[in-house]
């Protein structure tokens, strides 16, 4: 055979091995498990979620940083009206949970959202009260009582909003001694013994262990506080604040909160 034939399939069959390099390169980047088309998950994201959250997000975080060794979490609680607050106003934010559907709508309406917010857990209302229940309270009605000393959420907070409704389905109006801008401050005032009785989330009840006594309210069922996640688009990482959101969303994330008492979205 000529050289120049020889040259020329020699040629011929490096161009098919690079070719079929780069190809398989790209098959294994883009379809290996794991895979991130969006950039690296690594860096530090911090997360504003409701304060009724609290243990189970903490717990969430943790399992995420294993997950994604060089990720750092770090974590803002507290109502979440007083959390679109500090967002609208600038307060540096990678991702946001809120108690309910219409303080992410206000963040939404802001233009601080990276995509769709996702549904991720459902809560309803319970009664709480010391262990002892001095008041000797057994329904919303006795809540109600004169003399009773109840603490609710103000209204402009997903658990104080949920309480309206649930007294209105109840036909009980109550004359709260103190109104909270969250939901763990209503839990303190219970368990420290200034109230004698707060309208909380069930995971609140549940949380406490036995610093409290869950009272059950059967009109609550009617009242389901639905919470949704999303990133947001002033975040320094984006890709790891939307693998934190696919994280709380997935089997992982379901199962740690079911065990916390929230419901499935």
């Amino acid at each position: 055979m000529p050289s120049s034939h020889r040259c020329a399939l020699a040629l011929a069959a490096v161009v098919l091995l690079t070719t079929a390099c780069a190809t398989g390169g790209q098959d294994a980047g883009s379809g290996g498990p794991g895979a991130d088309p969006t950039g690296a998950v690594d860096g530090r994201i911090t997360v504003f979620a409701a304060a009724s959250l609290k243990d189970a997000f903490t717990e969430l975080a943790g399992e995420f940083e294993q997950a994604h060794p060089g990720t750092r979490v770090a974590l803002n609680f507290a109502g979440s009206s007083d959390l679109v607050t500090q967002i609208t106003e600038g307060a540096p934010a990678d991702v946001f949970a809120s108690a309910d559907a219409k303080n992410m709508a206000k963040v939404e309406d802001a233009g601080l959202l990276a995509g769709d917010a996702v549904d991720f857990a459902t809560n309803t209302l319970q009664l709480a009260v010391p262990p002892d229940n001095p008041a000797g309270i057994a329904s919303l009605a006795d809540a109600a009582d004169p003399g009773v000393k109840t603490v609710v959420c103000a209204a402009q907070v997903p658990c104080g909003a949920a309480a309206a409704a649930v007294e209105r389905a109840a036909g009980v109006d109550l004359a709260p001694v103190s109104e909270e801008s969250s939901v763990t401050d209503v839990l303190g005032k219970v368990t420290s013994g200034e109230a004698d009785a707060g309208l909380v989330y069930v995971t609140d009840v549940r949380a406490a262990g036995d610093a409290v006594r869950g009272i059950g309210i059967p009109e609550a069922v009617g009242v389901v506080n639905t919470y949704p996640i999303a990133a947001l688009t002033d975040g320094a990482e984006a890709a790891t604040a939307q693998a934190f959101v696919d994280f709380v969303a997935g089997s992982g994330g379901q199962a740690v909160l079911g065990a916390a008492g929230f419901g499935a979205p």
